[in-house]
């Protein structure tokens, strides 16, 4: 095997390894304890691969350290990437306004959003607090629409990491032929 081949090689499973590492750590964050331990099994098995691929080769032609090396940095942008695609977990959502409080509460609970509001003072006056907690894989549709209504509000989302329950958005009734179909 040419040395090019295996740098790519390592390349691609340093990719993988670390990839796979990165929702690991994601994981454990969040406290997904069982995925946390077979992606684990799986990041330690390819790591010894490669480990075992490159440490021998590595003296005589140092090249293949630096595909290690691009593998590993490629791995962590690609994992973080994976993992907001995936948006595992829930999000704590506020979005503070001072002007269209009631319209964009009325909007999300429309939506199924379970809504709590909270009155405060800001720097130019009073403002209320919207909060939800979601899922994080809704948070572009909710911040879609909250730039509909009121396309200044200011809006946060955190993490959040332990949730008693969660209240899912009711799905739109199907229209059109959709619709007719599935009516007898």
């Amino acid at each position: 095997m040419s040395i090019w081949s295996l740098g790519i090689i390592i390349f691609l499973a340093r990719v993988i390894d670390v990839s796979i590492g990165t929702l690991r750590t994601i994981s454990i964050v969040q406290g997904r304890t069982k995925i946390a331990f077979f992606l684990a099994l799986i990041e330690i098995s390819v790591w010894l691969m490669v480990l075992s691929a490159v440490l021998p080769k590595v003296m005589v032609t140092p090249v293949l350290g630096i595909f290690y090396a691009f593998g590993f940095a490629t791995g962590n942008v690609v994992g973080l990437m994976v993992e907001k695609r995936l948006a595992m977990g829930y999000s704590n959502f506020r979005i503070i306004t001072s002007k269209r409080a009631k319209e964009i509460s009325d909007a999300l609970r429309e939506k199924g959003f379970a809504v709590t509001t909270f009155e405060g003072e800001g720097k130019e006056g009073k403002v209320t607090e919207v909060f939800i907690v979601t899922e994080r894989k809704n948070l572009p549709s909710l911040i879609k629409l909250v730039k509909e209504i009121e396309p200044d509000a200011f809006y946060i989302a955190e993490f959040a990491g332990l949730v008693s329950k969660i209240r899912r958005p009711t799905m739109v009734p199907t229209t059109g032929w959709r619709g007719v179909q599935k009516k007898k």
